[in-house]
């Protein structure tokens, strides 16, 4: 067969590979990213040689840029092709920050097709503009959230790891939350019970793991091992929560929980969906062991691709803009079948 670059081919060739499926996640640094015989390389200095290497793009959802990294203008436009999400960042991921927008904590430059599907979005603001229906669907996005928790942090593999979760501890934890989630009065109650969660799942993990006192801090203070990869591993999350949210055709603005305090919420909402459940335990076992913070990103992306996290977030995106709509919509449903 004749040989091909990637050039020859449309983008719906690239993108023969759902996202929900795609392998890979990438992070660069004191590298240049550019095309090489109709290729996506990158490129690394090594003495008086350039060593090249492939990014196969068509099984990538994001790409983070860290620290010393440049990237040809003929690489974006092959990388948007495929609509892969490139970030730039800081060492070790973290800040996050696009060429536009310095210190963002999440601001991705996303492929810009007008093409996106319209279904998902068309219903989503259907629900969006009503501050009831928007508390619904924040609702049923934690308790997603503490069910996908609640499974992850019981299987053999992180057993097997170390993470062994006493499971009466977390039943607790689940019967605690869960009720006080589908009563929550308004956003604020919600992010209350989240925070709550959130501190319960942190003394929880450190007690399983046998860390000692910990305690969570903001970007940049924190001196542990633990806050560090915590931080390090959310980005990788927030990649795969941008991600489906580009997929779906949803804009970062219509949150329905974080968008009050934070540009790009929904961006944080769709990560919420993994970060306890697959990041958190790992950032405990990794501190534990002394993982550096390669080995720990590794981890980490497998985990998040044997969990089919990616998957999870896209399919509980489209059961939130498909099943919360507006009672004008329901009606006629609930008079057919009475």
């Amino acid at each position: 067969m004749p040989a091909h670059s990637i050039s020859d081919f449309g983008s719906d060739s690239l993108k023969s590979i759902l996202h929900s499926k795609r392998a890979h996640i990438y992070y660069l640094e004191h590298c240049r990213v550019l095309v090489n015989g109709g290729r996506v390389e990158y490129v690394t200095d090594a003495g008086k040689q350039s060593l090249y290497w492939n990014i196969p793009i068509a099984n990538t959802t994001s790409l983070l840029l860290g620290t010393g990294t440049s990237i040809t203008q003929a690489a974006m436009r092959l990388l948007a092709k495929a609509g892969v999400l490139v970030g730039f960042c800081g060492g070790g991921g973290t800040p996050l920050f696009s060429a536009n927008e310095v210190d963002v904590e999440v601001a991705w430059l996303s492929p810009q097709s007008e093409y996106r599907p319209t279904q998902y979005l068309q219903a989503w603001v259907k629900f969006w503009f009503d501050d009831g229906l928007r508390l619904q669907a924040a609702r049923q996005l934690q308790a997603c959230r503490l069910q996908r928790l609640a499974q992850q942090w019981q299987t053999r593999v992180l057993r097997e790891a170390g993470f062994a979760v006493e499971p009466h501890r977390l039943e607790a934890l689940e019967r605690q939350f869960a009720p006080l989630i589908a009563a929550a009065p308004d956003v604020t109650a919600l992010l209350t019970h989240e925070a709550h969660l959130t501190k319960a799942l942190f003394r929880l993990a450190a007690q399983t793991v046998g860390y000692g006192e910990f305690t969570r801090a903001k970007r940049g203070a924190g001196t542990d091992a633990a806050n560090r990869f915590l931080d390090h591993g959310n980005y990788l999350a927030y990649g795969l929560g941008a991600t489906a949210a580009w997929v779906l055709g949803l804009p970062h603005g219509l949150a329905v929980l974080h968008g009050k305090t934070r540009r790009g919420g929904l961006v944080f909402d769709a990560a919420d969906l993994v970060k306890d459940a697959v990041i958190l335990p790992q950032a405990f076992l990794s501190a534990m062991r002394g993982d550096d913070e390669a080995a720990f990103r590794r981890q980490c992306i497998e985990a998040l691709a044997r969990s089919e996290s990616l998957d999870f977030i896209i399919d509980t995106l489209k059961r939130i803009a498909t099943e919360t709509a507006p009672l004008a919509d329901t009606a006629p449903a609930r008079e057919e079948a009475a």
